[in-house]
């Protein structure tokens, strides 16, 4: 039988909502793989955001444990570069925690050089291709107005 959102046998709970919510932003004219890798590296960013945006670790039934992930659904949407550039500046103000990847960012391997290629950019001038952001829903909500999820 499936487990309630309590975690014991039984009849299947309805879903959790979540005070809080979890949005990843991608540019829509980016390859597929370039999609991935970006969203990847956003949600590692967002599970710095919180000491509560993480669940607990995970165990199978022979014993194996695995990592914890997000306590929470992730809704990832899809921008051009403009919806992208007006999201960034919704979550500037806002004050959200904000998690970015920028088109420079490809031509580096490795964090120093990333945060090296974001540091001498300004935030309006940032050729940004995606973006992740952690907040109350409401406020997520506003900051991702008029975006379309992913498909």
């Amino acid at each position: 039988m499936p487990a309630t959102a309590s975690g014991s046998e039984g009849a299947v709970a309805p879903p959790l909502r979540f005070d809080t919510k979890i949005a990843v932003i991608v540019r829509d004219d980016l390859a597929v793989w370039q999609k991935l890798n970006v969203t990847a590296f956003l949600a590692s960013g967002i599970a710095h955001a919180s000491d509560t945006v993480m669940g607990k670790d995970y165990e199978d039934a022979s014993g194996h444990g695995y990592l914890a992930l997000f306590r929470e659904p992730v809704l990832c949407y899809t921008a051009d570069a403009d919806a992208l550039a007006r999201t960034h500046a919704r979550a500037l103000r806002r004050a959200v925690p904000t998690a970015l990847y920028t088109a420079d960012m490809f031509r580096t391997g490795n964090d120093t050089d990333n945060r090296a290629a974001v540091r001498t950019v300004a935030a309006d001038a940032l050729d940004l291709v995606g973006l992740a952001v952690y907040g109350p829903r409401g406020t997520i909500d506003k900051i991702t107005k008029s975006l379309k999820l992913h498909a």
